[in-house]
């Protein structure tokens, strides 16, 4: 396996016809912070410009894919974006929720773009923006303990990606919408929201396996079905919904409730604030351990998947 380490916030490598792409914050669950859309972005770009690469991986190191947004110190990673003399500025979050040359969603939708099929593998947490990401991949495999969800449902957020409600029929885009209930890996498979889910220990085998099966086939007849599938979603108002969402999305942390959801999380702790959002619905940080991902069941960043 070949690779770079240029980047800060993933690991890009290359094996055979399969370039993988890891999130690596495994101290912070992989959670978002400038400029990890950016470098995902950028590394999608490589691997299109890389003639020999026909299938992308995307994975998280550690214990989770991706935990959301990162919040901990109140969203300040994005000030010079979203804010003006330290106060809430709507005119520079509509611009960097939705410009292509900024937004996180359109970073993320590069995966989208890309014509070549794109893998999510999913493991642990994978909630919140880091659900929205993972689903803009064309193919999702995770396994089967992990935790599938957008906990903003209830508080400080709206979709982003609007994927949950392409994936998903009417029934149960509104069930998911309104309740930001999980969903265990195994679960989500079973709805149809992503394509399977295995056991952990056998997720990589069979990701790579799905990955060269992939591989097998030339990459014009699997860029021109991506596309065509593409096309036909872009026609139900795929971009429409990806500039609402991210617009409501900052409106909604911007409302007298989502103050004091972030100011209880700077004053007590991230996992106060999550507890009190959680505590009705007895998920997420308030799951028992039955509700939550093995912690046990952890990525490494280095590993080569193996060959199948």
């Amino acid at each position: 396996m070949t690779g770079g380490s240029e980047f800060e916030t993933l690991i890009y490598a290359t094996d055979g016809a399969v370039a993988t792409v890891t999130l690596n914050r495994p101290d912070r669950l992989n959670t978002i912070v400038p400029p990890m859309p950016d470098e995902l972005e950028a590394a999608v770009h490589r691997a299109v410009a890389d003639a020999s690469v026909k299938v992308i991986v995307l994975r998280g190191a550690g214990r989770a894919f991706c935990a959301g947004f990162d919040f901990g110190g109140g969203f300040h990673h994005w000030d010079d974006a979203l804010t003006t003399e330290g106060e809430w500025d709507p005119g520079k979050d509509f611009v960097m929720a939705t410009a292509p040359s900024v937004g996180p969603v359109p970073k993320f939708m590069s995966m989208w773009r890309s014509p070549k099929p794109v893998i999510a593998q999913v493991h642990g947490w994978c909630v919140g923006g880091g659900s929205d990401m993972a689903l803009c991949a064309d193919l999702v495999v995770a396994s089967e303990d992990a935790r599938i969800g957008t906990p903003y449902s209830r508080m400080w957020g709206a979709y982003l990606s609007g994927m949950w409600l392409y994936r998903l029929g009417l029934t149960r885009a509104k069930e998911y919408a309104l309740t930001g209930k999980p969903l265990s890996g195994r679960e989500a498979a079973d709805i149809g929201l992503i394509n399977e889910a295995v056991p952990l220990a056998s997720l990589e085998e069979t990701v790579r396996a799905l990955a060269e099966r992939l591989a097998s086939i030339p990459l014009s007849q699997l860029s021109a079905m991506k596309l065509v599938v593409n096309q036909a979603y872009e026609n139900m108002g795929l971009a429409s919904t990806q500039t609402l969402g991210p617009i409501l999305d900052g409106l909604m942390r911007n409302t007298p409730d989502a103050h004091s959801f972030i100011e209880l999380s700077q004053r007590e702790g991230v996992s106060r604030a999550a507890a009190q959002r959680d505590a009705p619905f007895g998920d997420y940080s308030q799951a028992p351990a039955s509700g939550r991902p093995d912690p046990a069941n952890r990525i490494d960043p280095v590993s080569r998947p193996p060959r199948t």
